[in-house]
């Protein structure tokens, strides 16, 4: 008898242990996908999904100050509300490198906003300009303290540079006339803006303001620009009606012209360093100073406020007329009664000294 010998169940199990090789694998792949899938779900939940949530989804402003750090830009955020998931904030914020990348500035946290998005709005330093604003100043002091206000650098540091002699000297002005630096406007700056990058700024807005045409409308009236700046300081205090300056501008000039006093009682009040005086009495018109036109002829050293371009821009454009006098209105509307004679401006004045004295206004 033949025997025969079989390899079919020993095949038979190298085929099963294959399966099984093959279904155990294919499990382990499936359990890493589903790994990767929850990793890579949790890694764009973390990174790209809105974690940026503002009340009643309005735009937030934070301002961080120069020399913070990563964790008090952290404080800032978790002061104002923004973030809601502070801990994936903080994950991205590492992984992106922010606490080695923090810049100052001010920035605008918009409602909805991924961790990816607003670290990479603080770590590029994408801030949002500010809107700074300035006018109806009295001098550089004030002014200092409303810059201070609106971008980072304190008013000390802005009020001692428009002091420093040799510094301002540089620019061209001096301690009295350095008001006629600055236009009264509004103006974009970085908020950590510093001292001298808030002066330097106005100075190119000088600059371009003087244009060659400006400067050549000034020199037709014999005067500078710095000069300008000062007759219309005076011109402000006199009218806060625009369509006004330029003939009350028109008047002043006619007298430098003709080589008279000006008498313009607001630079009394600046001499006196008195801004509650309603009513200039004779009295007053006694001080010992070079901004007291009742004594002194010609404009006084600078300008006694800082004056509004409106105002600069009357003077340039002043009107061409006879009038050498004005004299507020009775009816206390802010216009005036302008005339060409002493007498005729007695009349006025006469008028509204009396309406003055209804009022009981005598100082």
């Amino acid at each position: 008898m033949v025997k025969i010998e079989t390899k079919l169940p020993k095949e038979k199990g190298k085929k099963n242990n294959a399966k099984c090789t093959r279904l155990t694998v294919l499990l382990v792949m499936g359990i890493l996908l589903i790994f990767a899938i929850a990793f890579g779900y949790w890694l764009y939940k973390t990174v790209m999904s809105p974690n940026v949530q503002t009340a009643d989804g309005k735009e937030v402003a934070i301002c961080i100050p120069t020399g913070s750090d990563y964790n008090q830009v952290k404080d800032l955020l978790t002061e104002t509300h923004c973030i809601v998931n502070e801990k994936s904030f903080d994950w991205v914020a590492q992984k992106k490198e922010l606490p080695a990348n923090v810049h100052p500035g001010h920035y605008i946290v918009k409602n909805g906003m991924s961790n990816n998005q607003l670290v990479n709005m603080l770590r590029g330093g994408l801030q949002t300009p500010v809107k700074v604003k300035f006018n109806n100043l009295r001098d550089v002091n004030q002014l200092a303290g409303r810059i201070a206000s609106q971008i980072e650098a304190d008013s000390s540091s802005i009020a001692n540079l428009l002091h420093n002699q040799e510094y301002i000297h540089q620019l061209g002005f001096n301690d009295q006339t350095i008001p006629a630096l600055f236009l009264p406007d509004t103006y974009e700056f970085y908020w950590n803006t510093d001292a001298e990058g808030f002066v330097v700024r106005m100075f190119q807005e000088y600059n371009k303001f003087w244009n060659s045409e400006r400067k050549d409308q000034a020199q037709a009236k014999g005067l500078t620009p710095i000069q300008v700046s000062t007759l219309a300081s005076i011109v402000n205090k006199e009218t806060n009606m625009t369509d006004e300056m330029p003939r009350v501008a028109g008047v002043y000039l006619n007298r430098l012209k003709n080589n008279w006093l000006l008498q313009a009682d607001p630079t009394l009040i600046f001499a006196w360093n008195d801004y509650s005086i309603r009513r200039v009495l004779d009295r007053h018109k006694e001080i010992e100073s070079p901004y007291n036109t009742y004594k002194h002829i010609g404009l006084p050293p600078g300008p006694i406020c800082i004056p509004s371009v409106a105002a600069v821009k009357a003077v340039l454009n002043a009107e061409n007329h006879h009038y050498f006098y004005f004299c507020a209105k009775e009816d206390f509307s802010g216009y005036h009664n302008f005339a060409k004679t002493l007498s005729e401006h007695n009349r006025n004045a006469a008028r509204y000294q009396q309406a003055l004295n209804q009022r009981g206004i005598t100082k």
